[in-house]
């Protein structure tokens, strides 16, 4: 079966955003690597680039992996008001949930409280600090 594993961007604040995003998953960092460990020849990388991130990965759970990078100036800056899709977490508790929601909505913008639901899980919507849109949800018949 396929997998997916979310990939998001930052205006140079990658670097501050997984290592939040890692003090609410937990782990370690699979992999970080900088402009200046990836520079080619024909791109120069400028010096207040050179210690942005090109690549980052964070396990979660047992088979996901979030990852994500800071856009390099050339390539212009993302509008972090936009509607991006959601990142959805499918927690395998009710205290899962609180503790991801909490955790990761602190400094955001909570659109949806986490609660139960009409459609029977519990469920909530969050922006986080750095612009990143969220919702967790725990299901108790899966």
């Amino acid at each position: 079966m396929a997998q997916i594993n979310p990939y998001i961007h930052f205006n140079g604040n990658a670097e501050e955003a997984f290592t939040f995003y890692k003090s609410v998953f937990g782990g370690e960092f699979a992999m970080i690597a900088r402009f200046k460990d990836m520079e080619m020849a024909e791109r120069p990388i400028s010096e207040n680039e050179a210690e942005k991130i090109m690549h980052i990965a964070l396990p979660i759970g047992k088979k996901s992996v979030l990852m994500g990078s800071d856009t390099p100036e050339f390539m212009g800056k993302h509008n972090e008001n936009e509607n991006r899709s959601k990142i959805i977490i499918s927690a395998e508790s009710k205290e899962e949930a609180d503790h991801l929601f909490n955790g990761l909505s602190a400094g955001g913008q909570v659109e949806m409280p986490i609660a139960d639901s009409p459609w029977g899980s519990y469920f909530g919507m969050f922006r986080d600090k750095y612009g990143i849109e969220w919702m967790v949800d725990f299901d108790p018949k899966y």
